[in-house]
């Protein structure tokens, strides 16, 4: 009977995406009501096995159990949602206030907001901190970026050294977030194609990653790259506060999406064969986890 609880359990936690001290918290609570039912039948006159069958029976399979124990505990408090939308209201802030061409400002901001990652990943990583830790890819994935627009002479040699060290960062990252859940792989990469559209787009041709834009075109762009922002963390809230799985995913993708292709439709002539692939493989990048998660679960 151990070894069938054992697997009982074991593929209830595999089932049950949800923080770490929650899915231990519910498993051991899920254990001791098993054990102590099995125990009741037992002293009825079942079989040992007989007994732990009847009381898996009326739980019903790991996965089920696992469904009905992630609607009662997927959803976050306003404290979590809030702190998750925390990194889109900051970057959203810094547009608004133009303290973004202030470097000093901006270096500190990225000292705090570095030291919330460092805390997250080592307590556990909770869903808040996904939303930060997609923020420290982005200057890995610009850097890829720029070395593919500036490959030429020694830029080969970088990029020998750079891509793959990238990509082994990116894939372990994605890897160690997929575990956890694929849908905080979602949460965690959608500042991406928003921020790649706008880089892009306001560069002609991808100018942006060779001679820079000019001033005067990120002011007149400031109130839609504010609204994408806005409404990063507006989804993110909304991520965090949902209880049904697809409900989380739909107003978590929609936006990107939606944004992306807004950005794009305005100002797509100002973007090459080059950035519509960059820009394809970013929304992949996104959609990919919720319609594997879909596929395999």
């Amino acid at each position: 009977m151990a070894d069938k609880l054992s697997d009982y359990l074991d593929n209830f936690e595999n089932c049950l995406k949800v923080d770490s001290k929650i899915r231990a918290s519910v498993s051991r609570e899920l254990r001791a009501h098993l054990e102590d039912r099995t125990q009741e039948l037992k002293e009825s006159g079942l079989s040992e096995e007989e007994a732990f069958k009847v009381a898996t029976d009326s739980l019903g399979s790991s996965q089920f159990v696992a469904q009905q124990m992630y609607y009662i505990h997927s959803q976050g408090s306003w404290q979590e949602a809030f702190f998750a939308a925390l990194p889109h209201l900051l970057v959203a802030s810094l547009f608004t206030s133009y303290y973004w061409q202030n470097i000093a400002f901006v270096s500190i901001v990225l000292i705090a907001s570095a030291s919330v990652v460092v805390y997250g990943w080592c307590h556990e990583k909770p869903i808040w901190f996904f939303p930060w830790l997609g923020y420290y890819l982005l200057p890995v994935i610009v850097g890829g970026i720029l070395l593919v627009y500036l490959l030429q002479g020694w830029t080969w040699l970088v990029a020998v050294v750079y891509i793959p060290l990238a990509l082994f960062t990116l894939i372990y990252i994605v890897k160690q977030t997929a575990s956890r859940d694929w849908l905080y792989v979602s949460l965690m990469l959608a500042p991406v194609p928003v921020v790649l559209s706008w880089l892009l787009s306001l560069g002609t041709g991808g100018e942006f990653f060779t001679n820079g834009i000019g001033l005067g075109q990120l002011q007149e762009a400031l109130p839609g790259v504010i609204a994408s922002f806005l409404a990063l963390a507006a989804a993110t809230i909304g991520s965090v506060r949902l209880r049904q799985r697809w409900c989380k995913t739909a107003v978590l993708l929609i936006p990107p999406i939606v944004i992306l292709t807004s950005v794009t439709s305005a100002t797509g002539e100002n973007i090459n064969l080059y950035g519509w692939l960059i820009l394809t493989l970013s929304l992949c990048a996104v959609v990919s986890p919720a319609w594997l998660q879909y596929k395999f679960h």
